[in-house]
C-alpha cells in the first residue's frame, strides 16, 4: 500500500533528521543568529568597519538556521499527515510528491552541514600509490583509481588524470587525479589513508589468497596567491610520459617533474601536450602540497598519511573478495556485503558514515 511505502520512506531518514537536530544544538546556530540579528539592527551598525563580514556571516547563519528549522517542521508535519490520512488513499496520493521531495532535501541538507571545514568546497588532487607487493599492489592501485573515476562520474565531478606511472606487468605504481566539482575535497578527503584488498590472486598460478595495500592522499587545490615559490628552490626535470597516450605523448619529453629542493617535495604532470602546460599544472600541485605540509606542521598532525607505512595494521578500510565478500571501514565500522558495488564507484554511503562520525567527535 502507498501509506506503507511513504512510512518506510520517512523512516529511512530518521537518522538524517537526528543529525540535523544535533547540528542545531551543537552549532548553537540559533544563538548566533539571534546575536547577529541584534548586532546588525543597532543604529550605528553601518559605521562598523567589519560590517561586510558580519552581514555575510549573518546571511549564512540565517540561511542554515531557517532551512534546518523548516525541514524539521516539514518532517514532523509529514508524520502527522500520514497518520491523519492513513485511511484516505486519495489524500495520501496527494502528499506523495511532497514527501519524496522532502526526503531528497533532508539528504542534501545533511551533507551540506557535514561539509563544514574551510577547504571542503574546493577542487582537489587525489593521489594513489601502490604499496609493497609488486604486481599485486599495482593492480590494486589501478582498481582504486577506477573506483574513484567511477565515483566522479556518479557525482558529476570532472576528473583529469595528470600523472600516471604504469606497473611493470600490470596496474599502476602511482597516479594523481585532479577532481573538480562542488565539495570535491569535502567528499574525497574522507578517503585519505591505507586501503587493503584480500582476494585470490589472478597473477598466482596456484590460486592462493593475497593481501595488497595502496595509499590514498587528498590535497585541496589552492589559490596561487596563497604561497610563493622561489624559482631558485626548484629543480625542473623533463621526461617522456610513462602512461597511456598517443604518439606525441610518448615520443617527446613533454612530462615535467618539479622538486622543491628545501623540502624534497615532488610534483609532476604528463597529461598535457605541451611541456609548458605540464609545468604549470605541476606547479599548482606542488603549491598545494607545500600548503598542506605547512598546515600539518601547524596542527602537529603526526598521523599524516605520508608518515604511515603502506602495510598491515595501518589501513582505514578493507575490501575482502575471498573467502567471503565484505567491505569494512575500520574508522566507522560501516560494512557492505557488496564489494563489487563499492568498487564500481558507489562509495557515498562510506563517505557519509565517516562524515557523520566526524561530526559527533
Amino acid at each position: 500500500m502507498l501509506i506503507d511505502e511513504l512510512r518506510a520512506k520517512i523512516k529511512e531518514h530518521e537518522e538524517d533528521v537526528a543529525i540535523i537536530q544535533d547540528f542545531l544544538k551543537q552549532s548553537k546556530s540559533q544563538e548566533k543568529y539571534d546575536e547577529l540579528s541584534k548586532q546588525i539592527n543597532q543604529e550605528d551598525f553601518w559605521q562598523h568597519p567589519e560590517r561586510t563580514a558580519i552581514l555575510s556571516e549573518y546571511q549564512n547563519v540565517k540561511d542554515i538556521t531557517e532551512t534546518a528549522n523548516r525541514i524539521l517542521r516539514a518532517y514532523d508535519e509529514s508524520l502527522e499527515l500520514l497518520e491523519l490520512f492513513k485511511d484516505n488513499e486519495q489524500e495520501i496520493e496527494s502528499i506523495k510528491h511532497d514527501i519524496y521531495k522532502l526526503c531528497r532535501e533532508v539528504s542534501k541538507f545533511k551533507l551540506q552541514i557535514l561539509l563544514d571545514q574551510e577547504d571542503d568546497s574546493k577542487d582537489c588532487y587525489l593521489s594513489i600509490n601502490s604499496g609493497a607487493g609488486g604486481t599485486e599492489s599495482q593492480d590494486w592501485a589501478e582498481m582504486l583509481m577506477r573506483m574513484y573515476l567511477r565515483f566522479c562520474e556518479r557525482e558529476n565531478f570532472k576528473a583529469s588524470i595528470i600523472d600516471y606511472q604504469t606497473g611493470e606487468e600490470a596496474g599502476i605504481k602511482s597516479a594523481t587525479v585532479l577532481v573538480k566539482g562542488k565539495n570535491a575535497y569535502g567528499f574525497l578527503r574522507t578517503e585519505a589513508g591505507i586501503h587493503r584488498l584480500v582476494r585470490i590472486s589472478p597473477f598466482d598460478a596456484s590460486k592462493r589468497r593475497h593481501t595488497s595495500f595502496a595509499a590514498i592522499t587528498v590535497i585541496p587545490e589552492i589559490e596561487d596567491a596563497k604561497i610563493t615559490i622561489n624559482e631558485a628552490d626548484l629543480r625542473v626535470d623533463t621526461f617522456r610520459a610513462g602512461g597511456a597516450g598517443g604518439q606525441h605523448v610518448n615520443k617527446t619529453e613533454s612530462a615535467v617533474r618539479l622538486t622543491h629542493i628545501p623540502t624534497g617535495i615532488v610534483a609532476q604532470c604528463q597529461n598535457e601536450r605541451s611541456q609548458l602546460q605540464n609545468k604549470q599544472t605541476a606547479l599548482k600541485l606542488l603549491k598545494a602540497k607545500l600548503v598542506q605540509k605547512q598546515e600539518e606542521e601547524r596542527h602537529e598532525q603526526e598521523k599524516s598519511i605520508k608518515k604511515q607505512k603502506i602495510e598491515w595494521g595501518s589501513q582505514i578500510r578493507s575490501y575482502v573478495l575471498h573467502p567471503y565478500k565484505m567491505v569494512k571501514d575500520h574508522r566507522t565500522n560501516y560494512e557492505s556485503p557488496r564489494p563489487e558495488i563499492i568498487l564500481d564507484g558507489d562509495i557515498m554511503p562510506l563517505i557519509e558514515a565517516f562524515l557523520i562520525s566526524q561530526s559527533q567527535t
